[in-house]
């Protein structure tokens, strides 16, 4: 009797941690809780019991470890994505591809991601990416864009992510890549545009095309027609009043004077608001942080502790690095 038992009780799943049962409930906040009291996760999770049980649900789901999910899924301004490497080594170890490889054009400016599936031993062929459809959708074109420094590597993530996408969106589970957001997400405001949601490159304006860098003078001229200059023979200071041309030199001092603290107010940029220093105050406080090495890790460290003179962009960066639920 004893022995048929004890075969039985082997014979028993364990129980997962989930949001099926009670039991399940209560085992993901027991893990939870622990990771978030550890120091070895990334600091989205630390302190933030309902972030890890997102993560451990998401791990059990795709059969993955916890803690591996952890680090490889990044918070862009509040849009989850995966660590590219993270995507290709998932697909490698699905089982039911080939590991992924990579085809290339002669001058290497065009790349396309391929692999055998192992059910029917066909080739499948990610969509083609390109150098000129990175400057078409904008993503070259942003500060800081990996896609100016490491184009071939940048090729090589986007192409993945296509083919992944298209063959096996199971293992995104829905989420881009964290490369594809900070592509497409707009760094002051944490919008993704509405011209990326809807498939379509972002337009820019002529204006922005002219004192866009790498954009050929031919281009610019063409797309600048609004501020071209009058046609030759035409003497515009006869148009206008003598006395207008000839603005005495106090006034135009006196101008400059309030037209100063104008200029210097928008280049250090809108302060943020007061619920918004509340905001980052009241997390900071909740989650038991420590402000001062908060703001050390955001190069914030010449502000008082009530964030005086905190501006808004510096509002977006403190909130990112703070858990989202207080």
């Amino acid at each position: 009797m004893s022995t048929e038992l004890a075969v039985q009780s082997q014979a028993l799943p364990a129980e997962a941690p989930g949001f099926n049962s009670q039991s399940g409930w209560e085992l993901a906040n027991r893990i939870g809780k622990a990771f978030a009291a550890s120091t070895l996760v990334p600091q989205t999770y630390q302190g933030n019991v309902a972030n890890c049980i997102v993560a451990l649900e998401m791990a059990n789901r795709m059969q993955a470890s916890p803690l591996m999910v952890m680090q490889n899924l990044y918070i862009v301004h509040g849009n989850p994505g995966w660590s590219s490497k993270f995507l290709i080594a998932c697909f490698n170890q699905c089982g039911r591809f080939s590991a992924l490889r990579y085809e290339w054009n002669e001058a290497r400016t065009a790349c396309r991601a391929w692999a055998i599936e192992k059910a029917t031993g066909d080739r499948i062929d990610g969509p083609l990416v390109t150098v000129e459809m990175a400057k078409a959708e904008g993503w070259s074109s942003k500060n800081g864009s990996k896609w100016k420094t490491m184009p071939e590597l940048m090729l090589m993530y986007r192409a993945a992510a296509f083919l992944i996408r298209t063959y096996a969106p199971e293992i995104s589970m829905g989420l881009s890549t964290d490369d594809e957001l900070h592509d497409v997400v707009d760094m002051d405001t944490g919008e993704i545009s509405q011209q990326t949601r809807a498939g379509k490159p972002a337009v820019r304006t002529p204006v922005a095309l002219a004192q866009t860098p790498g954009v050929d003078g031919d281009e610019a001229q063409d797309t600048s027609s609004e501020g071209a200059k009058p046609e030759a023979g035409t003497d515009q200071a006869a148009q206008q009043p003598q006395q207008e041309q000839e603005q005495p030199a106090a006034q135009q001092q006196a101008q400059d004077v309030q037209e100063k603290p104008a200029k210097s107010a928008s280049a250090a940029g809108a302060l943020a608001t007061e619920g918004e220093k509340k905001l980052i105050l009241n997390r900071v406080k909740n989650n038991n942080l420590n402000l001062r090495e908060l703001l050390q890790q955001a190069d914030l460290a010449e502000l008082p502790d009530d964030l005086t003179g905190l501006t808004k962009d510096c509002f977006v960066v403190l909130k990112d690095l703070l858990p989202k639920a207080a």
